[in-house]
């Protein structure tokens, strides 16, 4: 689904949810198409700000499902900073936080599906940011020998996924903003 409420390229969009938004909400942050997981949707500007500003460095949690088996030295190499490409220009990154799941989650299975190689294992990890560069995940797993196979996004700063389903909606209440402002 698309993280915006127009429709574009035959792909579902916010649009398709069943649920009645204001007129004056938007996403707090993107979701490529290739991703899946939490997207808040406001129209509280100090919420927005809050979130994005790259100067209060809100975590963004992600699972990756990555092809191979990472290893110690994997996850370092992960967690430090690394010089990746966005957009054309060099990028250096901030340290992270990277762990393998464990146990490894059960999501519903992905549509379209993912590819997967019988020669080679998969396994599910952890990362928490306090950036959001575009497609950033799936170039510092691609960067590390771990190319990324599915990505959903878990939690931004407080809030989580929590079971959530594709297209439901839960709304945040003021007093969860509050906390968090």
């Amino acid at each position: 689904m698309l993280s915006q409420f127009t429709r574009e390229g035959g792909h579902p969009s916010i649009a398709d949810v069943d649920f009645q938004f204001e007129s004056d909400v938007y996403s707090v942050g993107r979701l490529d198409t290739d991703s899946e997981g939490l997207l808040l949707l406001t129209n509280d500007k100090r919420l927005n700000s809050e979130l994005l500003s790259p100067e209060n460095g809100h975590p963004r949690t992600y699972h990756a499902q990555v092809e191979g088996t990472p290893d110690f030295s994997d996850l370092r190499k992960l967690q430090n900073p690394m010089l990746l490409k966005v957009k054309g220009r060099e990028f250096k990154t901030r340290p992270c936080k990277v762990s393998i799941l464990d146990p490894q989650p059960d999501y519903v299975a992905r549509i379209p599906p993912i590819r997967v190689r019988k020669s080679i294992p998969d396994s599910w990890i952890s990362i928490t940011l306090t950036e959001g560069k575009n497609r950033q995940v799936r170039k510092m797993t691609a960067a590390s020998g771990l190319p990324t196979l599915r990505l959903i996004r878990e939690a931004i700063g407080p809030f989580k996924l929590d079971g959530l389903k594709a297209g439901e909606v839960r709304e945040i209440t003021e007093a969860e903003i509050n906390r968090l402002i």
